[in-house]
């Protein structure tokens, strides 16, 4: 991908911004990214987060540095994750759960997935279920012969069909 400031080089630096919800993504060159301020904003954030700790809590430089835990499913890191901002497969969600709840929660307002439904979804699944109980009740009084019920319940099935005369 090329720079999208100058068109020339090769996009080595990839910012994405969210403002009043609206995702936008630049992608620049290391040149047009220093120029523009963007180079060493974030250095060293996601390469140890075990270093950035000790800066800050010097007692946690005494513990020993372990081996990073790795997916099974793609081999990504917790660091890497972080540094590029996406996940390498589905199953990262379960491998990082717990350092990705509090992000997680803070993003979405939640950290379990409830799916996705649109409104619209939702209210033609309620006049399917409106039109299934009220075909029923048609059904029975017609059987029951009441009749002046049964083309009540006809006439309000077609309203919610959208049917005219």
């Amino acid at each position: 991908m090329l720079c999208q400031n100058c068109g020339r080089n090769e996009a080595t630096t990839h910012i994405k911004r969210i403002v009043d919800g609206e995702s936008s993504e630049l992608h620049l060159c290391s040149g047009c990214a220093q120029h523009l301020g963007y180079s060493g904003m974030f250095w060293g954030f996601g390469s140890n987060i075990g270093t950035l700790l000790s800066r800050f809590f010097p007692e946690t430089a005494l513990l020993p540095e372990t081996e990073e835990e790795r997916c099974p499913g793609c081999g990504a890191t917790f660091d890497e994750i972080v540094r590029t901002g996406a996940m390498g497969c589905a199953e990262c969600y379960d491998v990082f759960y717990d350092r990705l709840k509090p992000s997680l929660s803070r993003i979405h307002g939640r950290a379990t997935h409830v799916g996705k439904t649109s409104a619209t979804r939702d209210d033609r699944m309620a006049r399917r279920a409106e039109l299934r109980r009220l075909e029923e009740e048609r059904n029975a009084a017609v059987e029951a012969e009441e009749y002046e019920q049964a083309a009540v319940l006809r006439d309000r099935i077609r309203e919610l069909r959208g049917e005219t005369k």
